[in-house]
């Protein structure tokens, strides 16, 4: 059957994609906590179920953030056709916090002209249902393909992914002798192939200080202010020497084709009230203050420099600083990863761009990092790229969407490339 009739297909389940996608959306598998995640699965599970995939449900007991309230569930389905590869399309289904500025329902799911509005929306249920759609239209057009397809549903990417990819490519899920080809369909707009990302080191920096009465700041020693010099230090400092650190690699935006930080939280004194509380603070110096930098590194860069780069910084200020003394720790780190443009992976998916869009794809990096990590360092996997429906800039913005066009021409990307790997 010619890859007009998988077309053909896809295009027929476009009324089904929109419910799809918006059936996903207003499951609100918030993360953290780790909110809904069975039910999402379950849901996935049900639908692959009826179309005569098998199926599993797993639960990555033991990784971080896995309790009894907020257990980290996983799903995968799979459509085998005897020997021959596998193509696996892998995408994340927990999303960030709501946040503020919405005007619509963030899990209301509405169908808005072209668009559906939602939190996960463009990142990335808008490309979850994609990917089943493209894999249900090949299959309907091409029930006798050789191989396999897999579809993966799976947990904490937006917490570091170690609840759901990287837990299973530690069981061998994503080894090559298993898979062969990844797609992850992020929302990096149709028409571009996402080839890696850039390398990310979080840490946590604590200041020390004595506890005294506020009324007598003097008899103690204030971890606030010290870690306002540091934070002098690294505006003085390391801001400008990062603006220096520039990449052959094709990241987007153009921002990011520098190295990067940003100071993700700050903590310091009295612990914040609950919710509703009318208490007034109690008068009293700061002993401890906690920053969590969020640092991107280049390929360029070794992450040993990075590291050190941070560490000067806290030095300069021991050296001139009365009583200045700190902790730092890991909180996680990744390497940059970048898949070759020979990649079969590419290829395929830049003809089917190609065909499908006429025109030829861009090549591009991403700014932040997502599971293709875990791929690649724990499942060994270089055949992996990002492709999919959405545009990055929308991610955990208020007023999320994705478009429908989007969507659809997504998917018979997505359902051409198992046309060819799986011919």
């Amino acid at each position: 059957m010619s890859d007009s009739a998988i077309l053909a297909q896809v295009t027929a389940r476009r009324q089904e994609l929109i419910g799809l996608a918006q059936d996903l959306i207003r499951i609100p598998t918030l993360n953290p906590p780790g909110r809904e995640y069975r039910r999402i699965c379950d849901y996935l599970a049900e639908r692959m179920l009826a179309q005569g995939w098998q199926v599993e449900l797993l639960r990555a007991t033991g990784s971080p953030g896995d309790s009894d309230a907020y257990p980290r569930w996983n799903m995968v389905a799979r459509l085998s056709r005897g020997p021959g590869p596998c193509v696996h399309f892998n995408g994340h289904h927990d999303v960030v916090e709501v946040g503020h500025g919405w005007t619509r329902d963030p899990f209301g799911a509405e169908l808005d002209g072209d668009r559906i509005y939602g939190r996960g929306a463009c990142d990335m249920k808008g490309g979850i249902a994609a990917s089943i759609i493209a894999a249900e239209a090949f299959a309907a057009a091409r029930p006798d393909f050789r191989g396999t397809i897999e579809i993966s549903a799976t947990a904490d990417e937006e917490t570091g992914g170690y609840g759901g990819v990287a837990w299973l490519a530690e069981r061998g899920y994503f080894s090559p002798e298993k898979v062969q080809h990844v797609i992850i369909p992020e929302p990096l707009h149709k028409d571009r192939i996402c080839l890696g990302h850039r390398g990310v080191w979080w840490a946590e920096v604590e200041t020390h200080g004595r506890i005294a009465h506020g009324s007598m700041p003097f008899l103690g020693d204030s971890a606030i202010r010290h870690m306002g010099a540091v934070l002098e230090e690294i505006e003085a400092r390391l801001y400008p020497l990062l603006a220096t650190k520039r990449t052959e690699m094709p990241v987007v935006p153009e921002g990011a084709r520098q190295s990067t930080l940003n100071i993700n939280s700050i903590h310091g004194g009295e612990a914040e009230p609950e919710l509703g509380s009318t208490a007034l603070p109690a008068p009293c110096v700061a002993d401890r203050c906690r920053i969590v930098l969020d640092r991107r590194f280049l390929i360029e860069e070794q992450l040993d420099q990075v590291k050190a780069e941070v560490a000067e910084v806290l030095e300069r200020v021991r050296a001139r600083r009365s009583g200045f003394t700190y902790d730092i720790r890991t909180l996680f780190e990744v390497q940059p990863t970048m898949a070759d443009r020979d990649a079969p992976v590419v290829k395929s998916t830049a003809a089917a761009i190609e065909a499908v869009l006429h025109r030829l794809p861009d090549y591009v990096v991403s700014p932040g990092t997502y599971d293709q990590k875990h791929i690649d360092r724990i499942g060994r996997l270089k055949n992996c790229i990002a492709y999919g429906p959405g545009l990055l800039h929308l991610a955990h913005q208020p007023d999320e969407w994705v478009g429908v066009q989007d969507m659809e021409d997504s998917a018979k990307v997505m359902a051409l490339v198992l046309a060819d790997l799986l011919d």
